[in-house]
């Protein structure tokens, strides 16, 4: 009788030790659970917006202290977490006075690098005007990254060009704005007027 006392004890302490375990357990899945959603809500508050323009200009100065190029849009909606902004309608305006002006528009971009890079979406045009030997650029993508600080901009795109009469389609693009010089990748096409006589 006695050892029957002693197992029931036995069992039933065996028994209190594993509710005991399995409640500290509990507590402990559950504050894990806790911490994680306030690490996913602060995660959410830090990618919230810090600040929201309307109908803004943002005027790049070079090196020398001179205007480099203008951006402006609908609306500027920065990100701290990554330090990024996204412009909707942004127009970008070169105003370097060796080179004729150029604009460049899109529904969507993101400028992100520290200003260092601006990816350019959805139905983006460039045109730039004739002067003196160049003549009148117009250019049509889905997709444009631009380095301003670089003067070179690129796109693994489709690309489709008009410089006056002359007409190109090609798969991707880069150029250097500073050097004037263009090149088209992947298959395309390419059509020249006849030279005048």
């Amino acid at each position: 009788m006695r050892n029957q006392r002693i197992a029931h004890r036995f069992r039933l302490s065996i028994g209190l030790m594993l509710a005991l375990l399995g409640a500290i357990g509990t507590f402990w899945l559950l504050e894990l659970m806790n911490r994680a959603d306030e690490e996913m809500k602060a995660d959410m508050r830090m990618n919230e917006p810090d600040y929201i323009v309307e109908r803004f200009s943002f005027v790049r100065l070079s090196h020398d202290g001179k205007p480099s190029y203008i951006i402006s849009g609908d609306k500027l909606t920065h990100r701290p977490i990554d330090d990024s902004s996204e412009i909707d309608k942004p127009i970008v305006r070169s105003l370097a006075a060796d080179q004729p002006p150029m604009e460049i528009r899109s529904k969507t971009a993101r400028v992100d690098d520290i200003n260092s890079r601006v990816t350019l979406r959805d139905d983006v045009k460039i045109d730039r005007a004739a002067s003196g030997s160049n003549k009148e650029l117009h250019l049509e993508t889905d997709k444009l990254v631009i380095y301003p600080d670089e003067d070179r901009m690129e796109t693994d795109r489709p690309v489709a060009m008009r410089s006056g009469e002359s007409t190109a389609h090609a798969n991707g693009m880069k150029a250097d704005n500073a050097s004037r010089q263009l090149e088209l990748s992947g298959r395309g096409t390419l059509v020249l007027p006849p030279k005048a006589r």
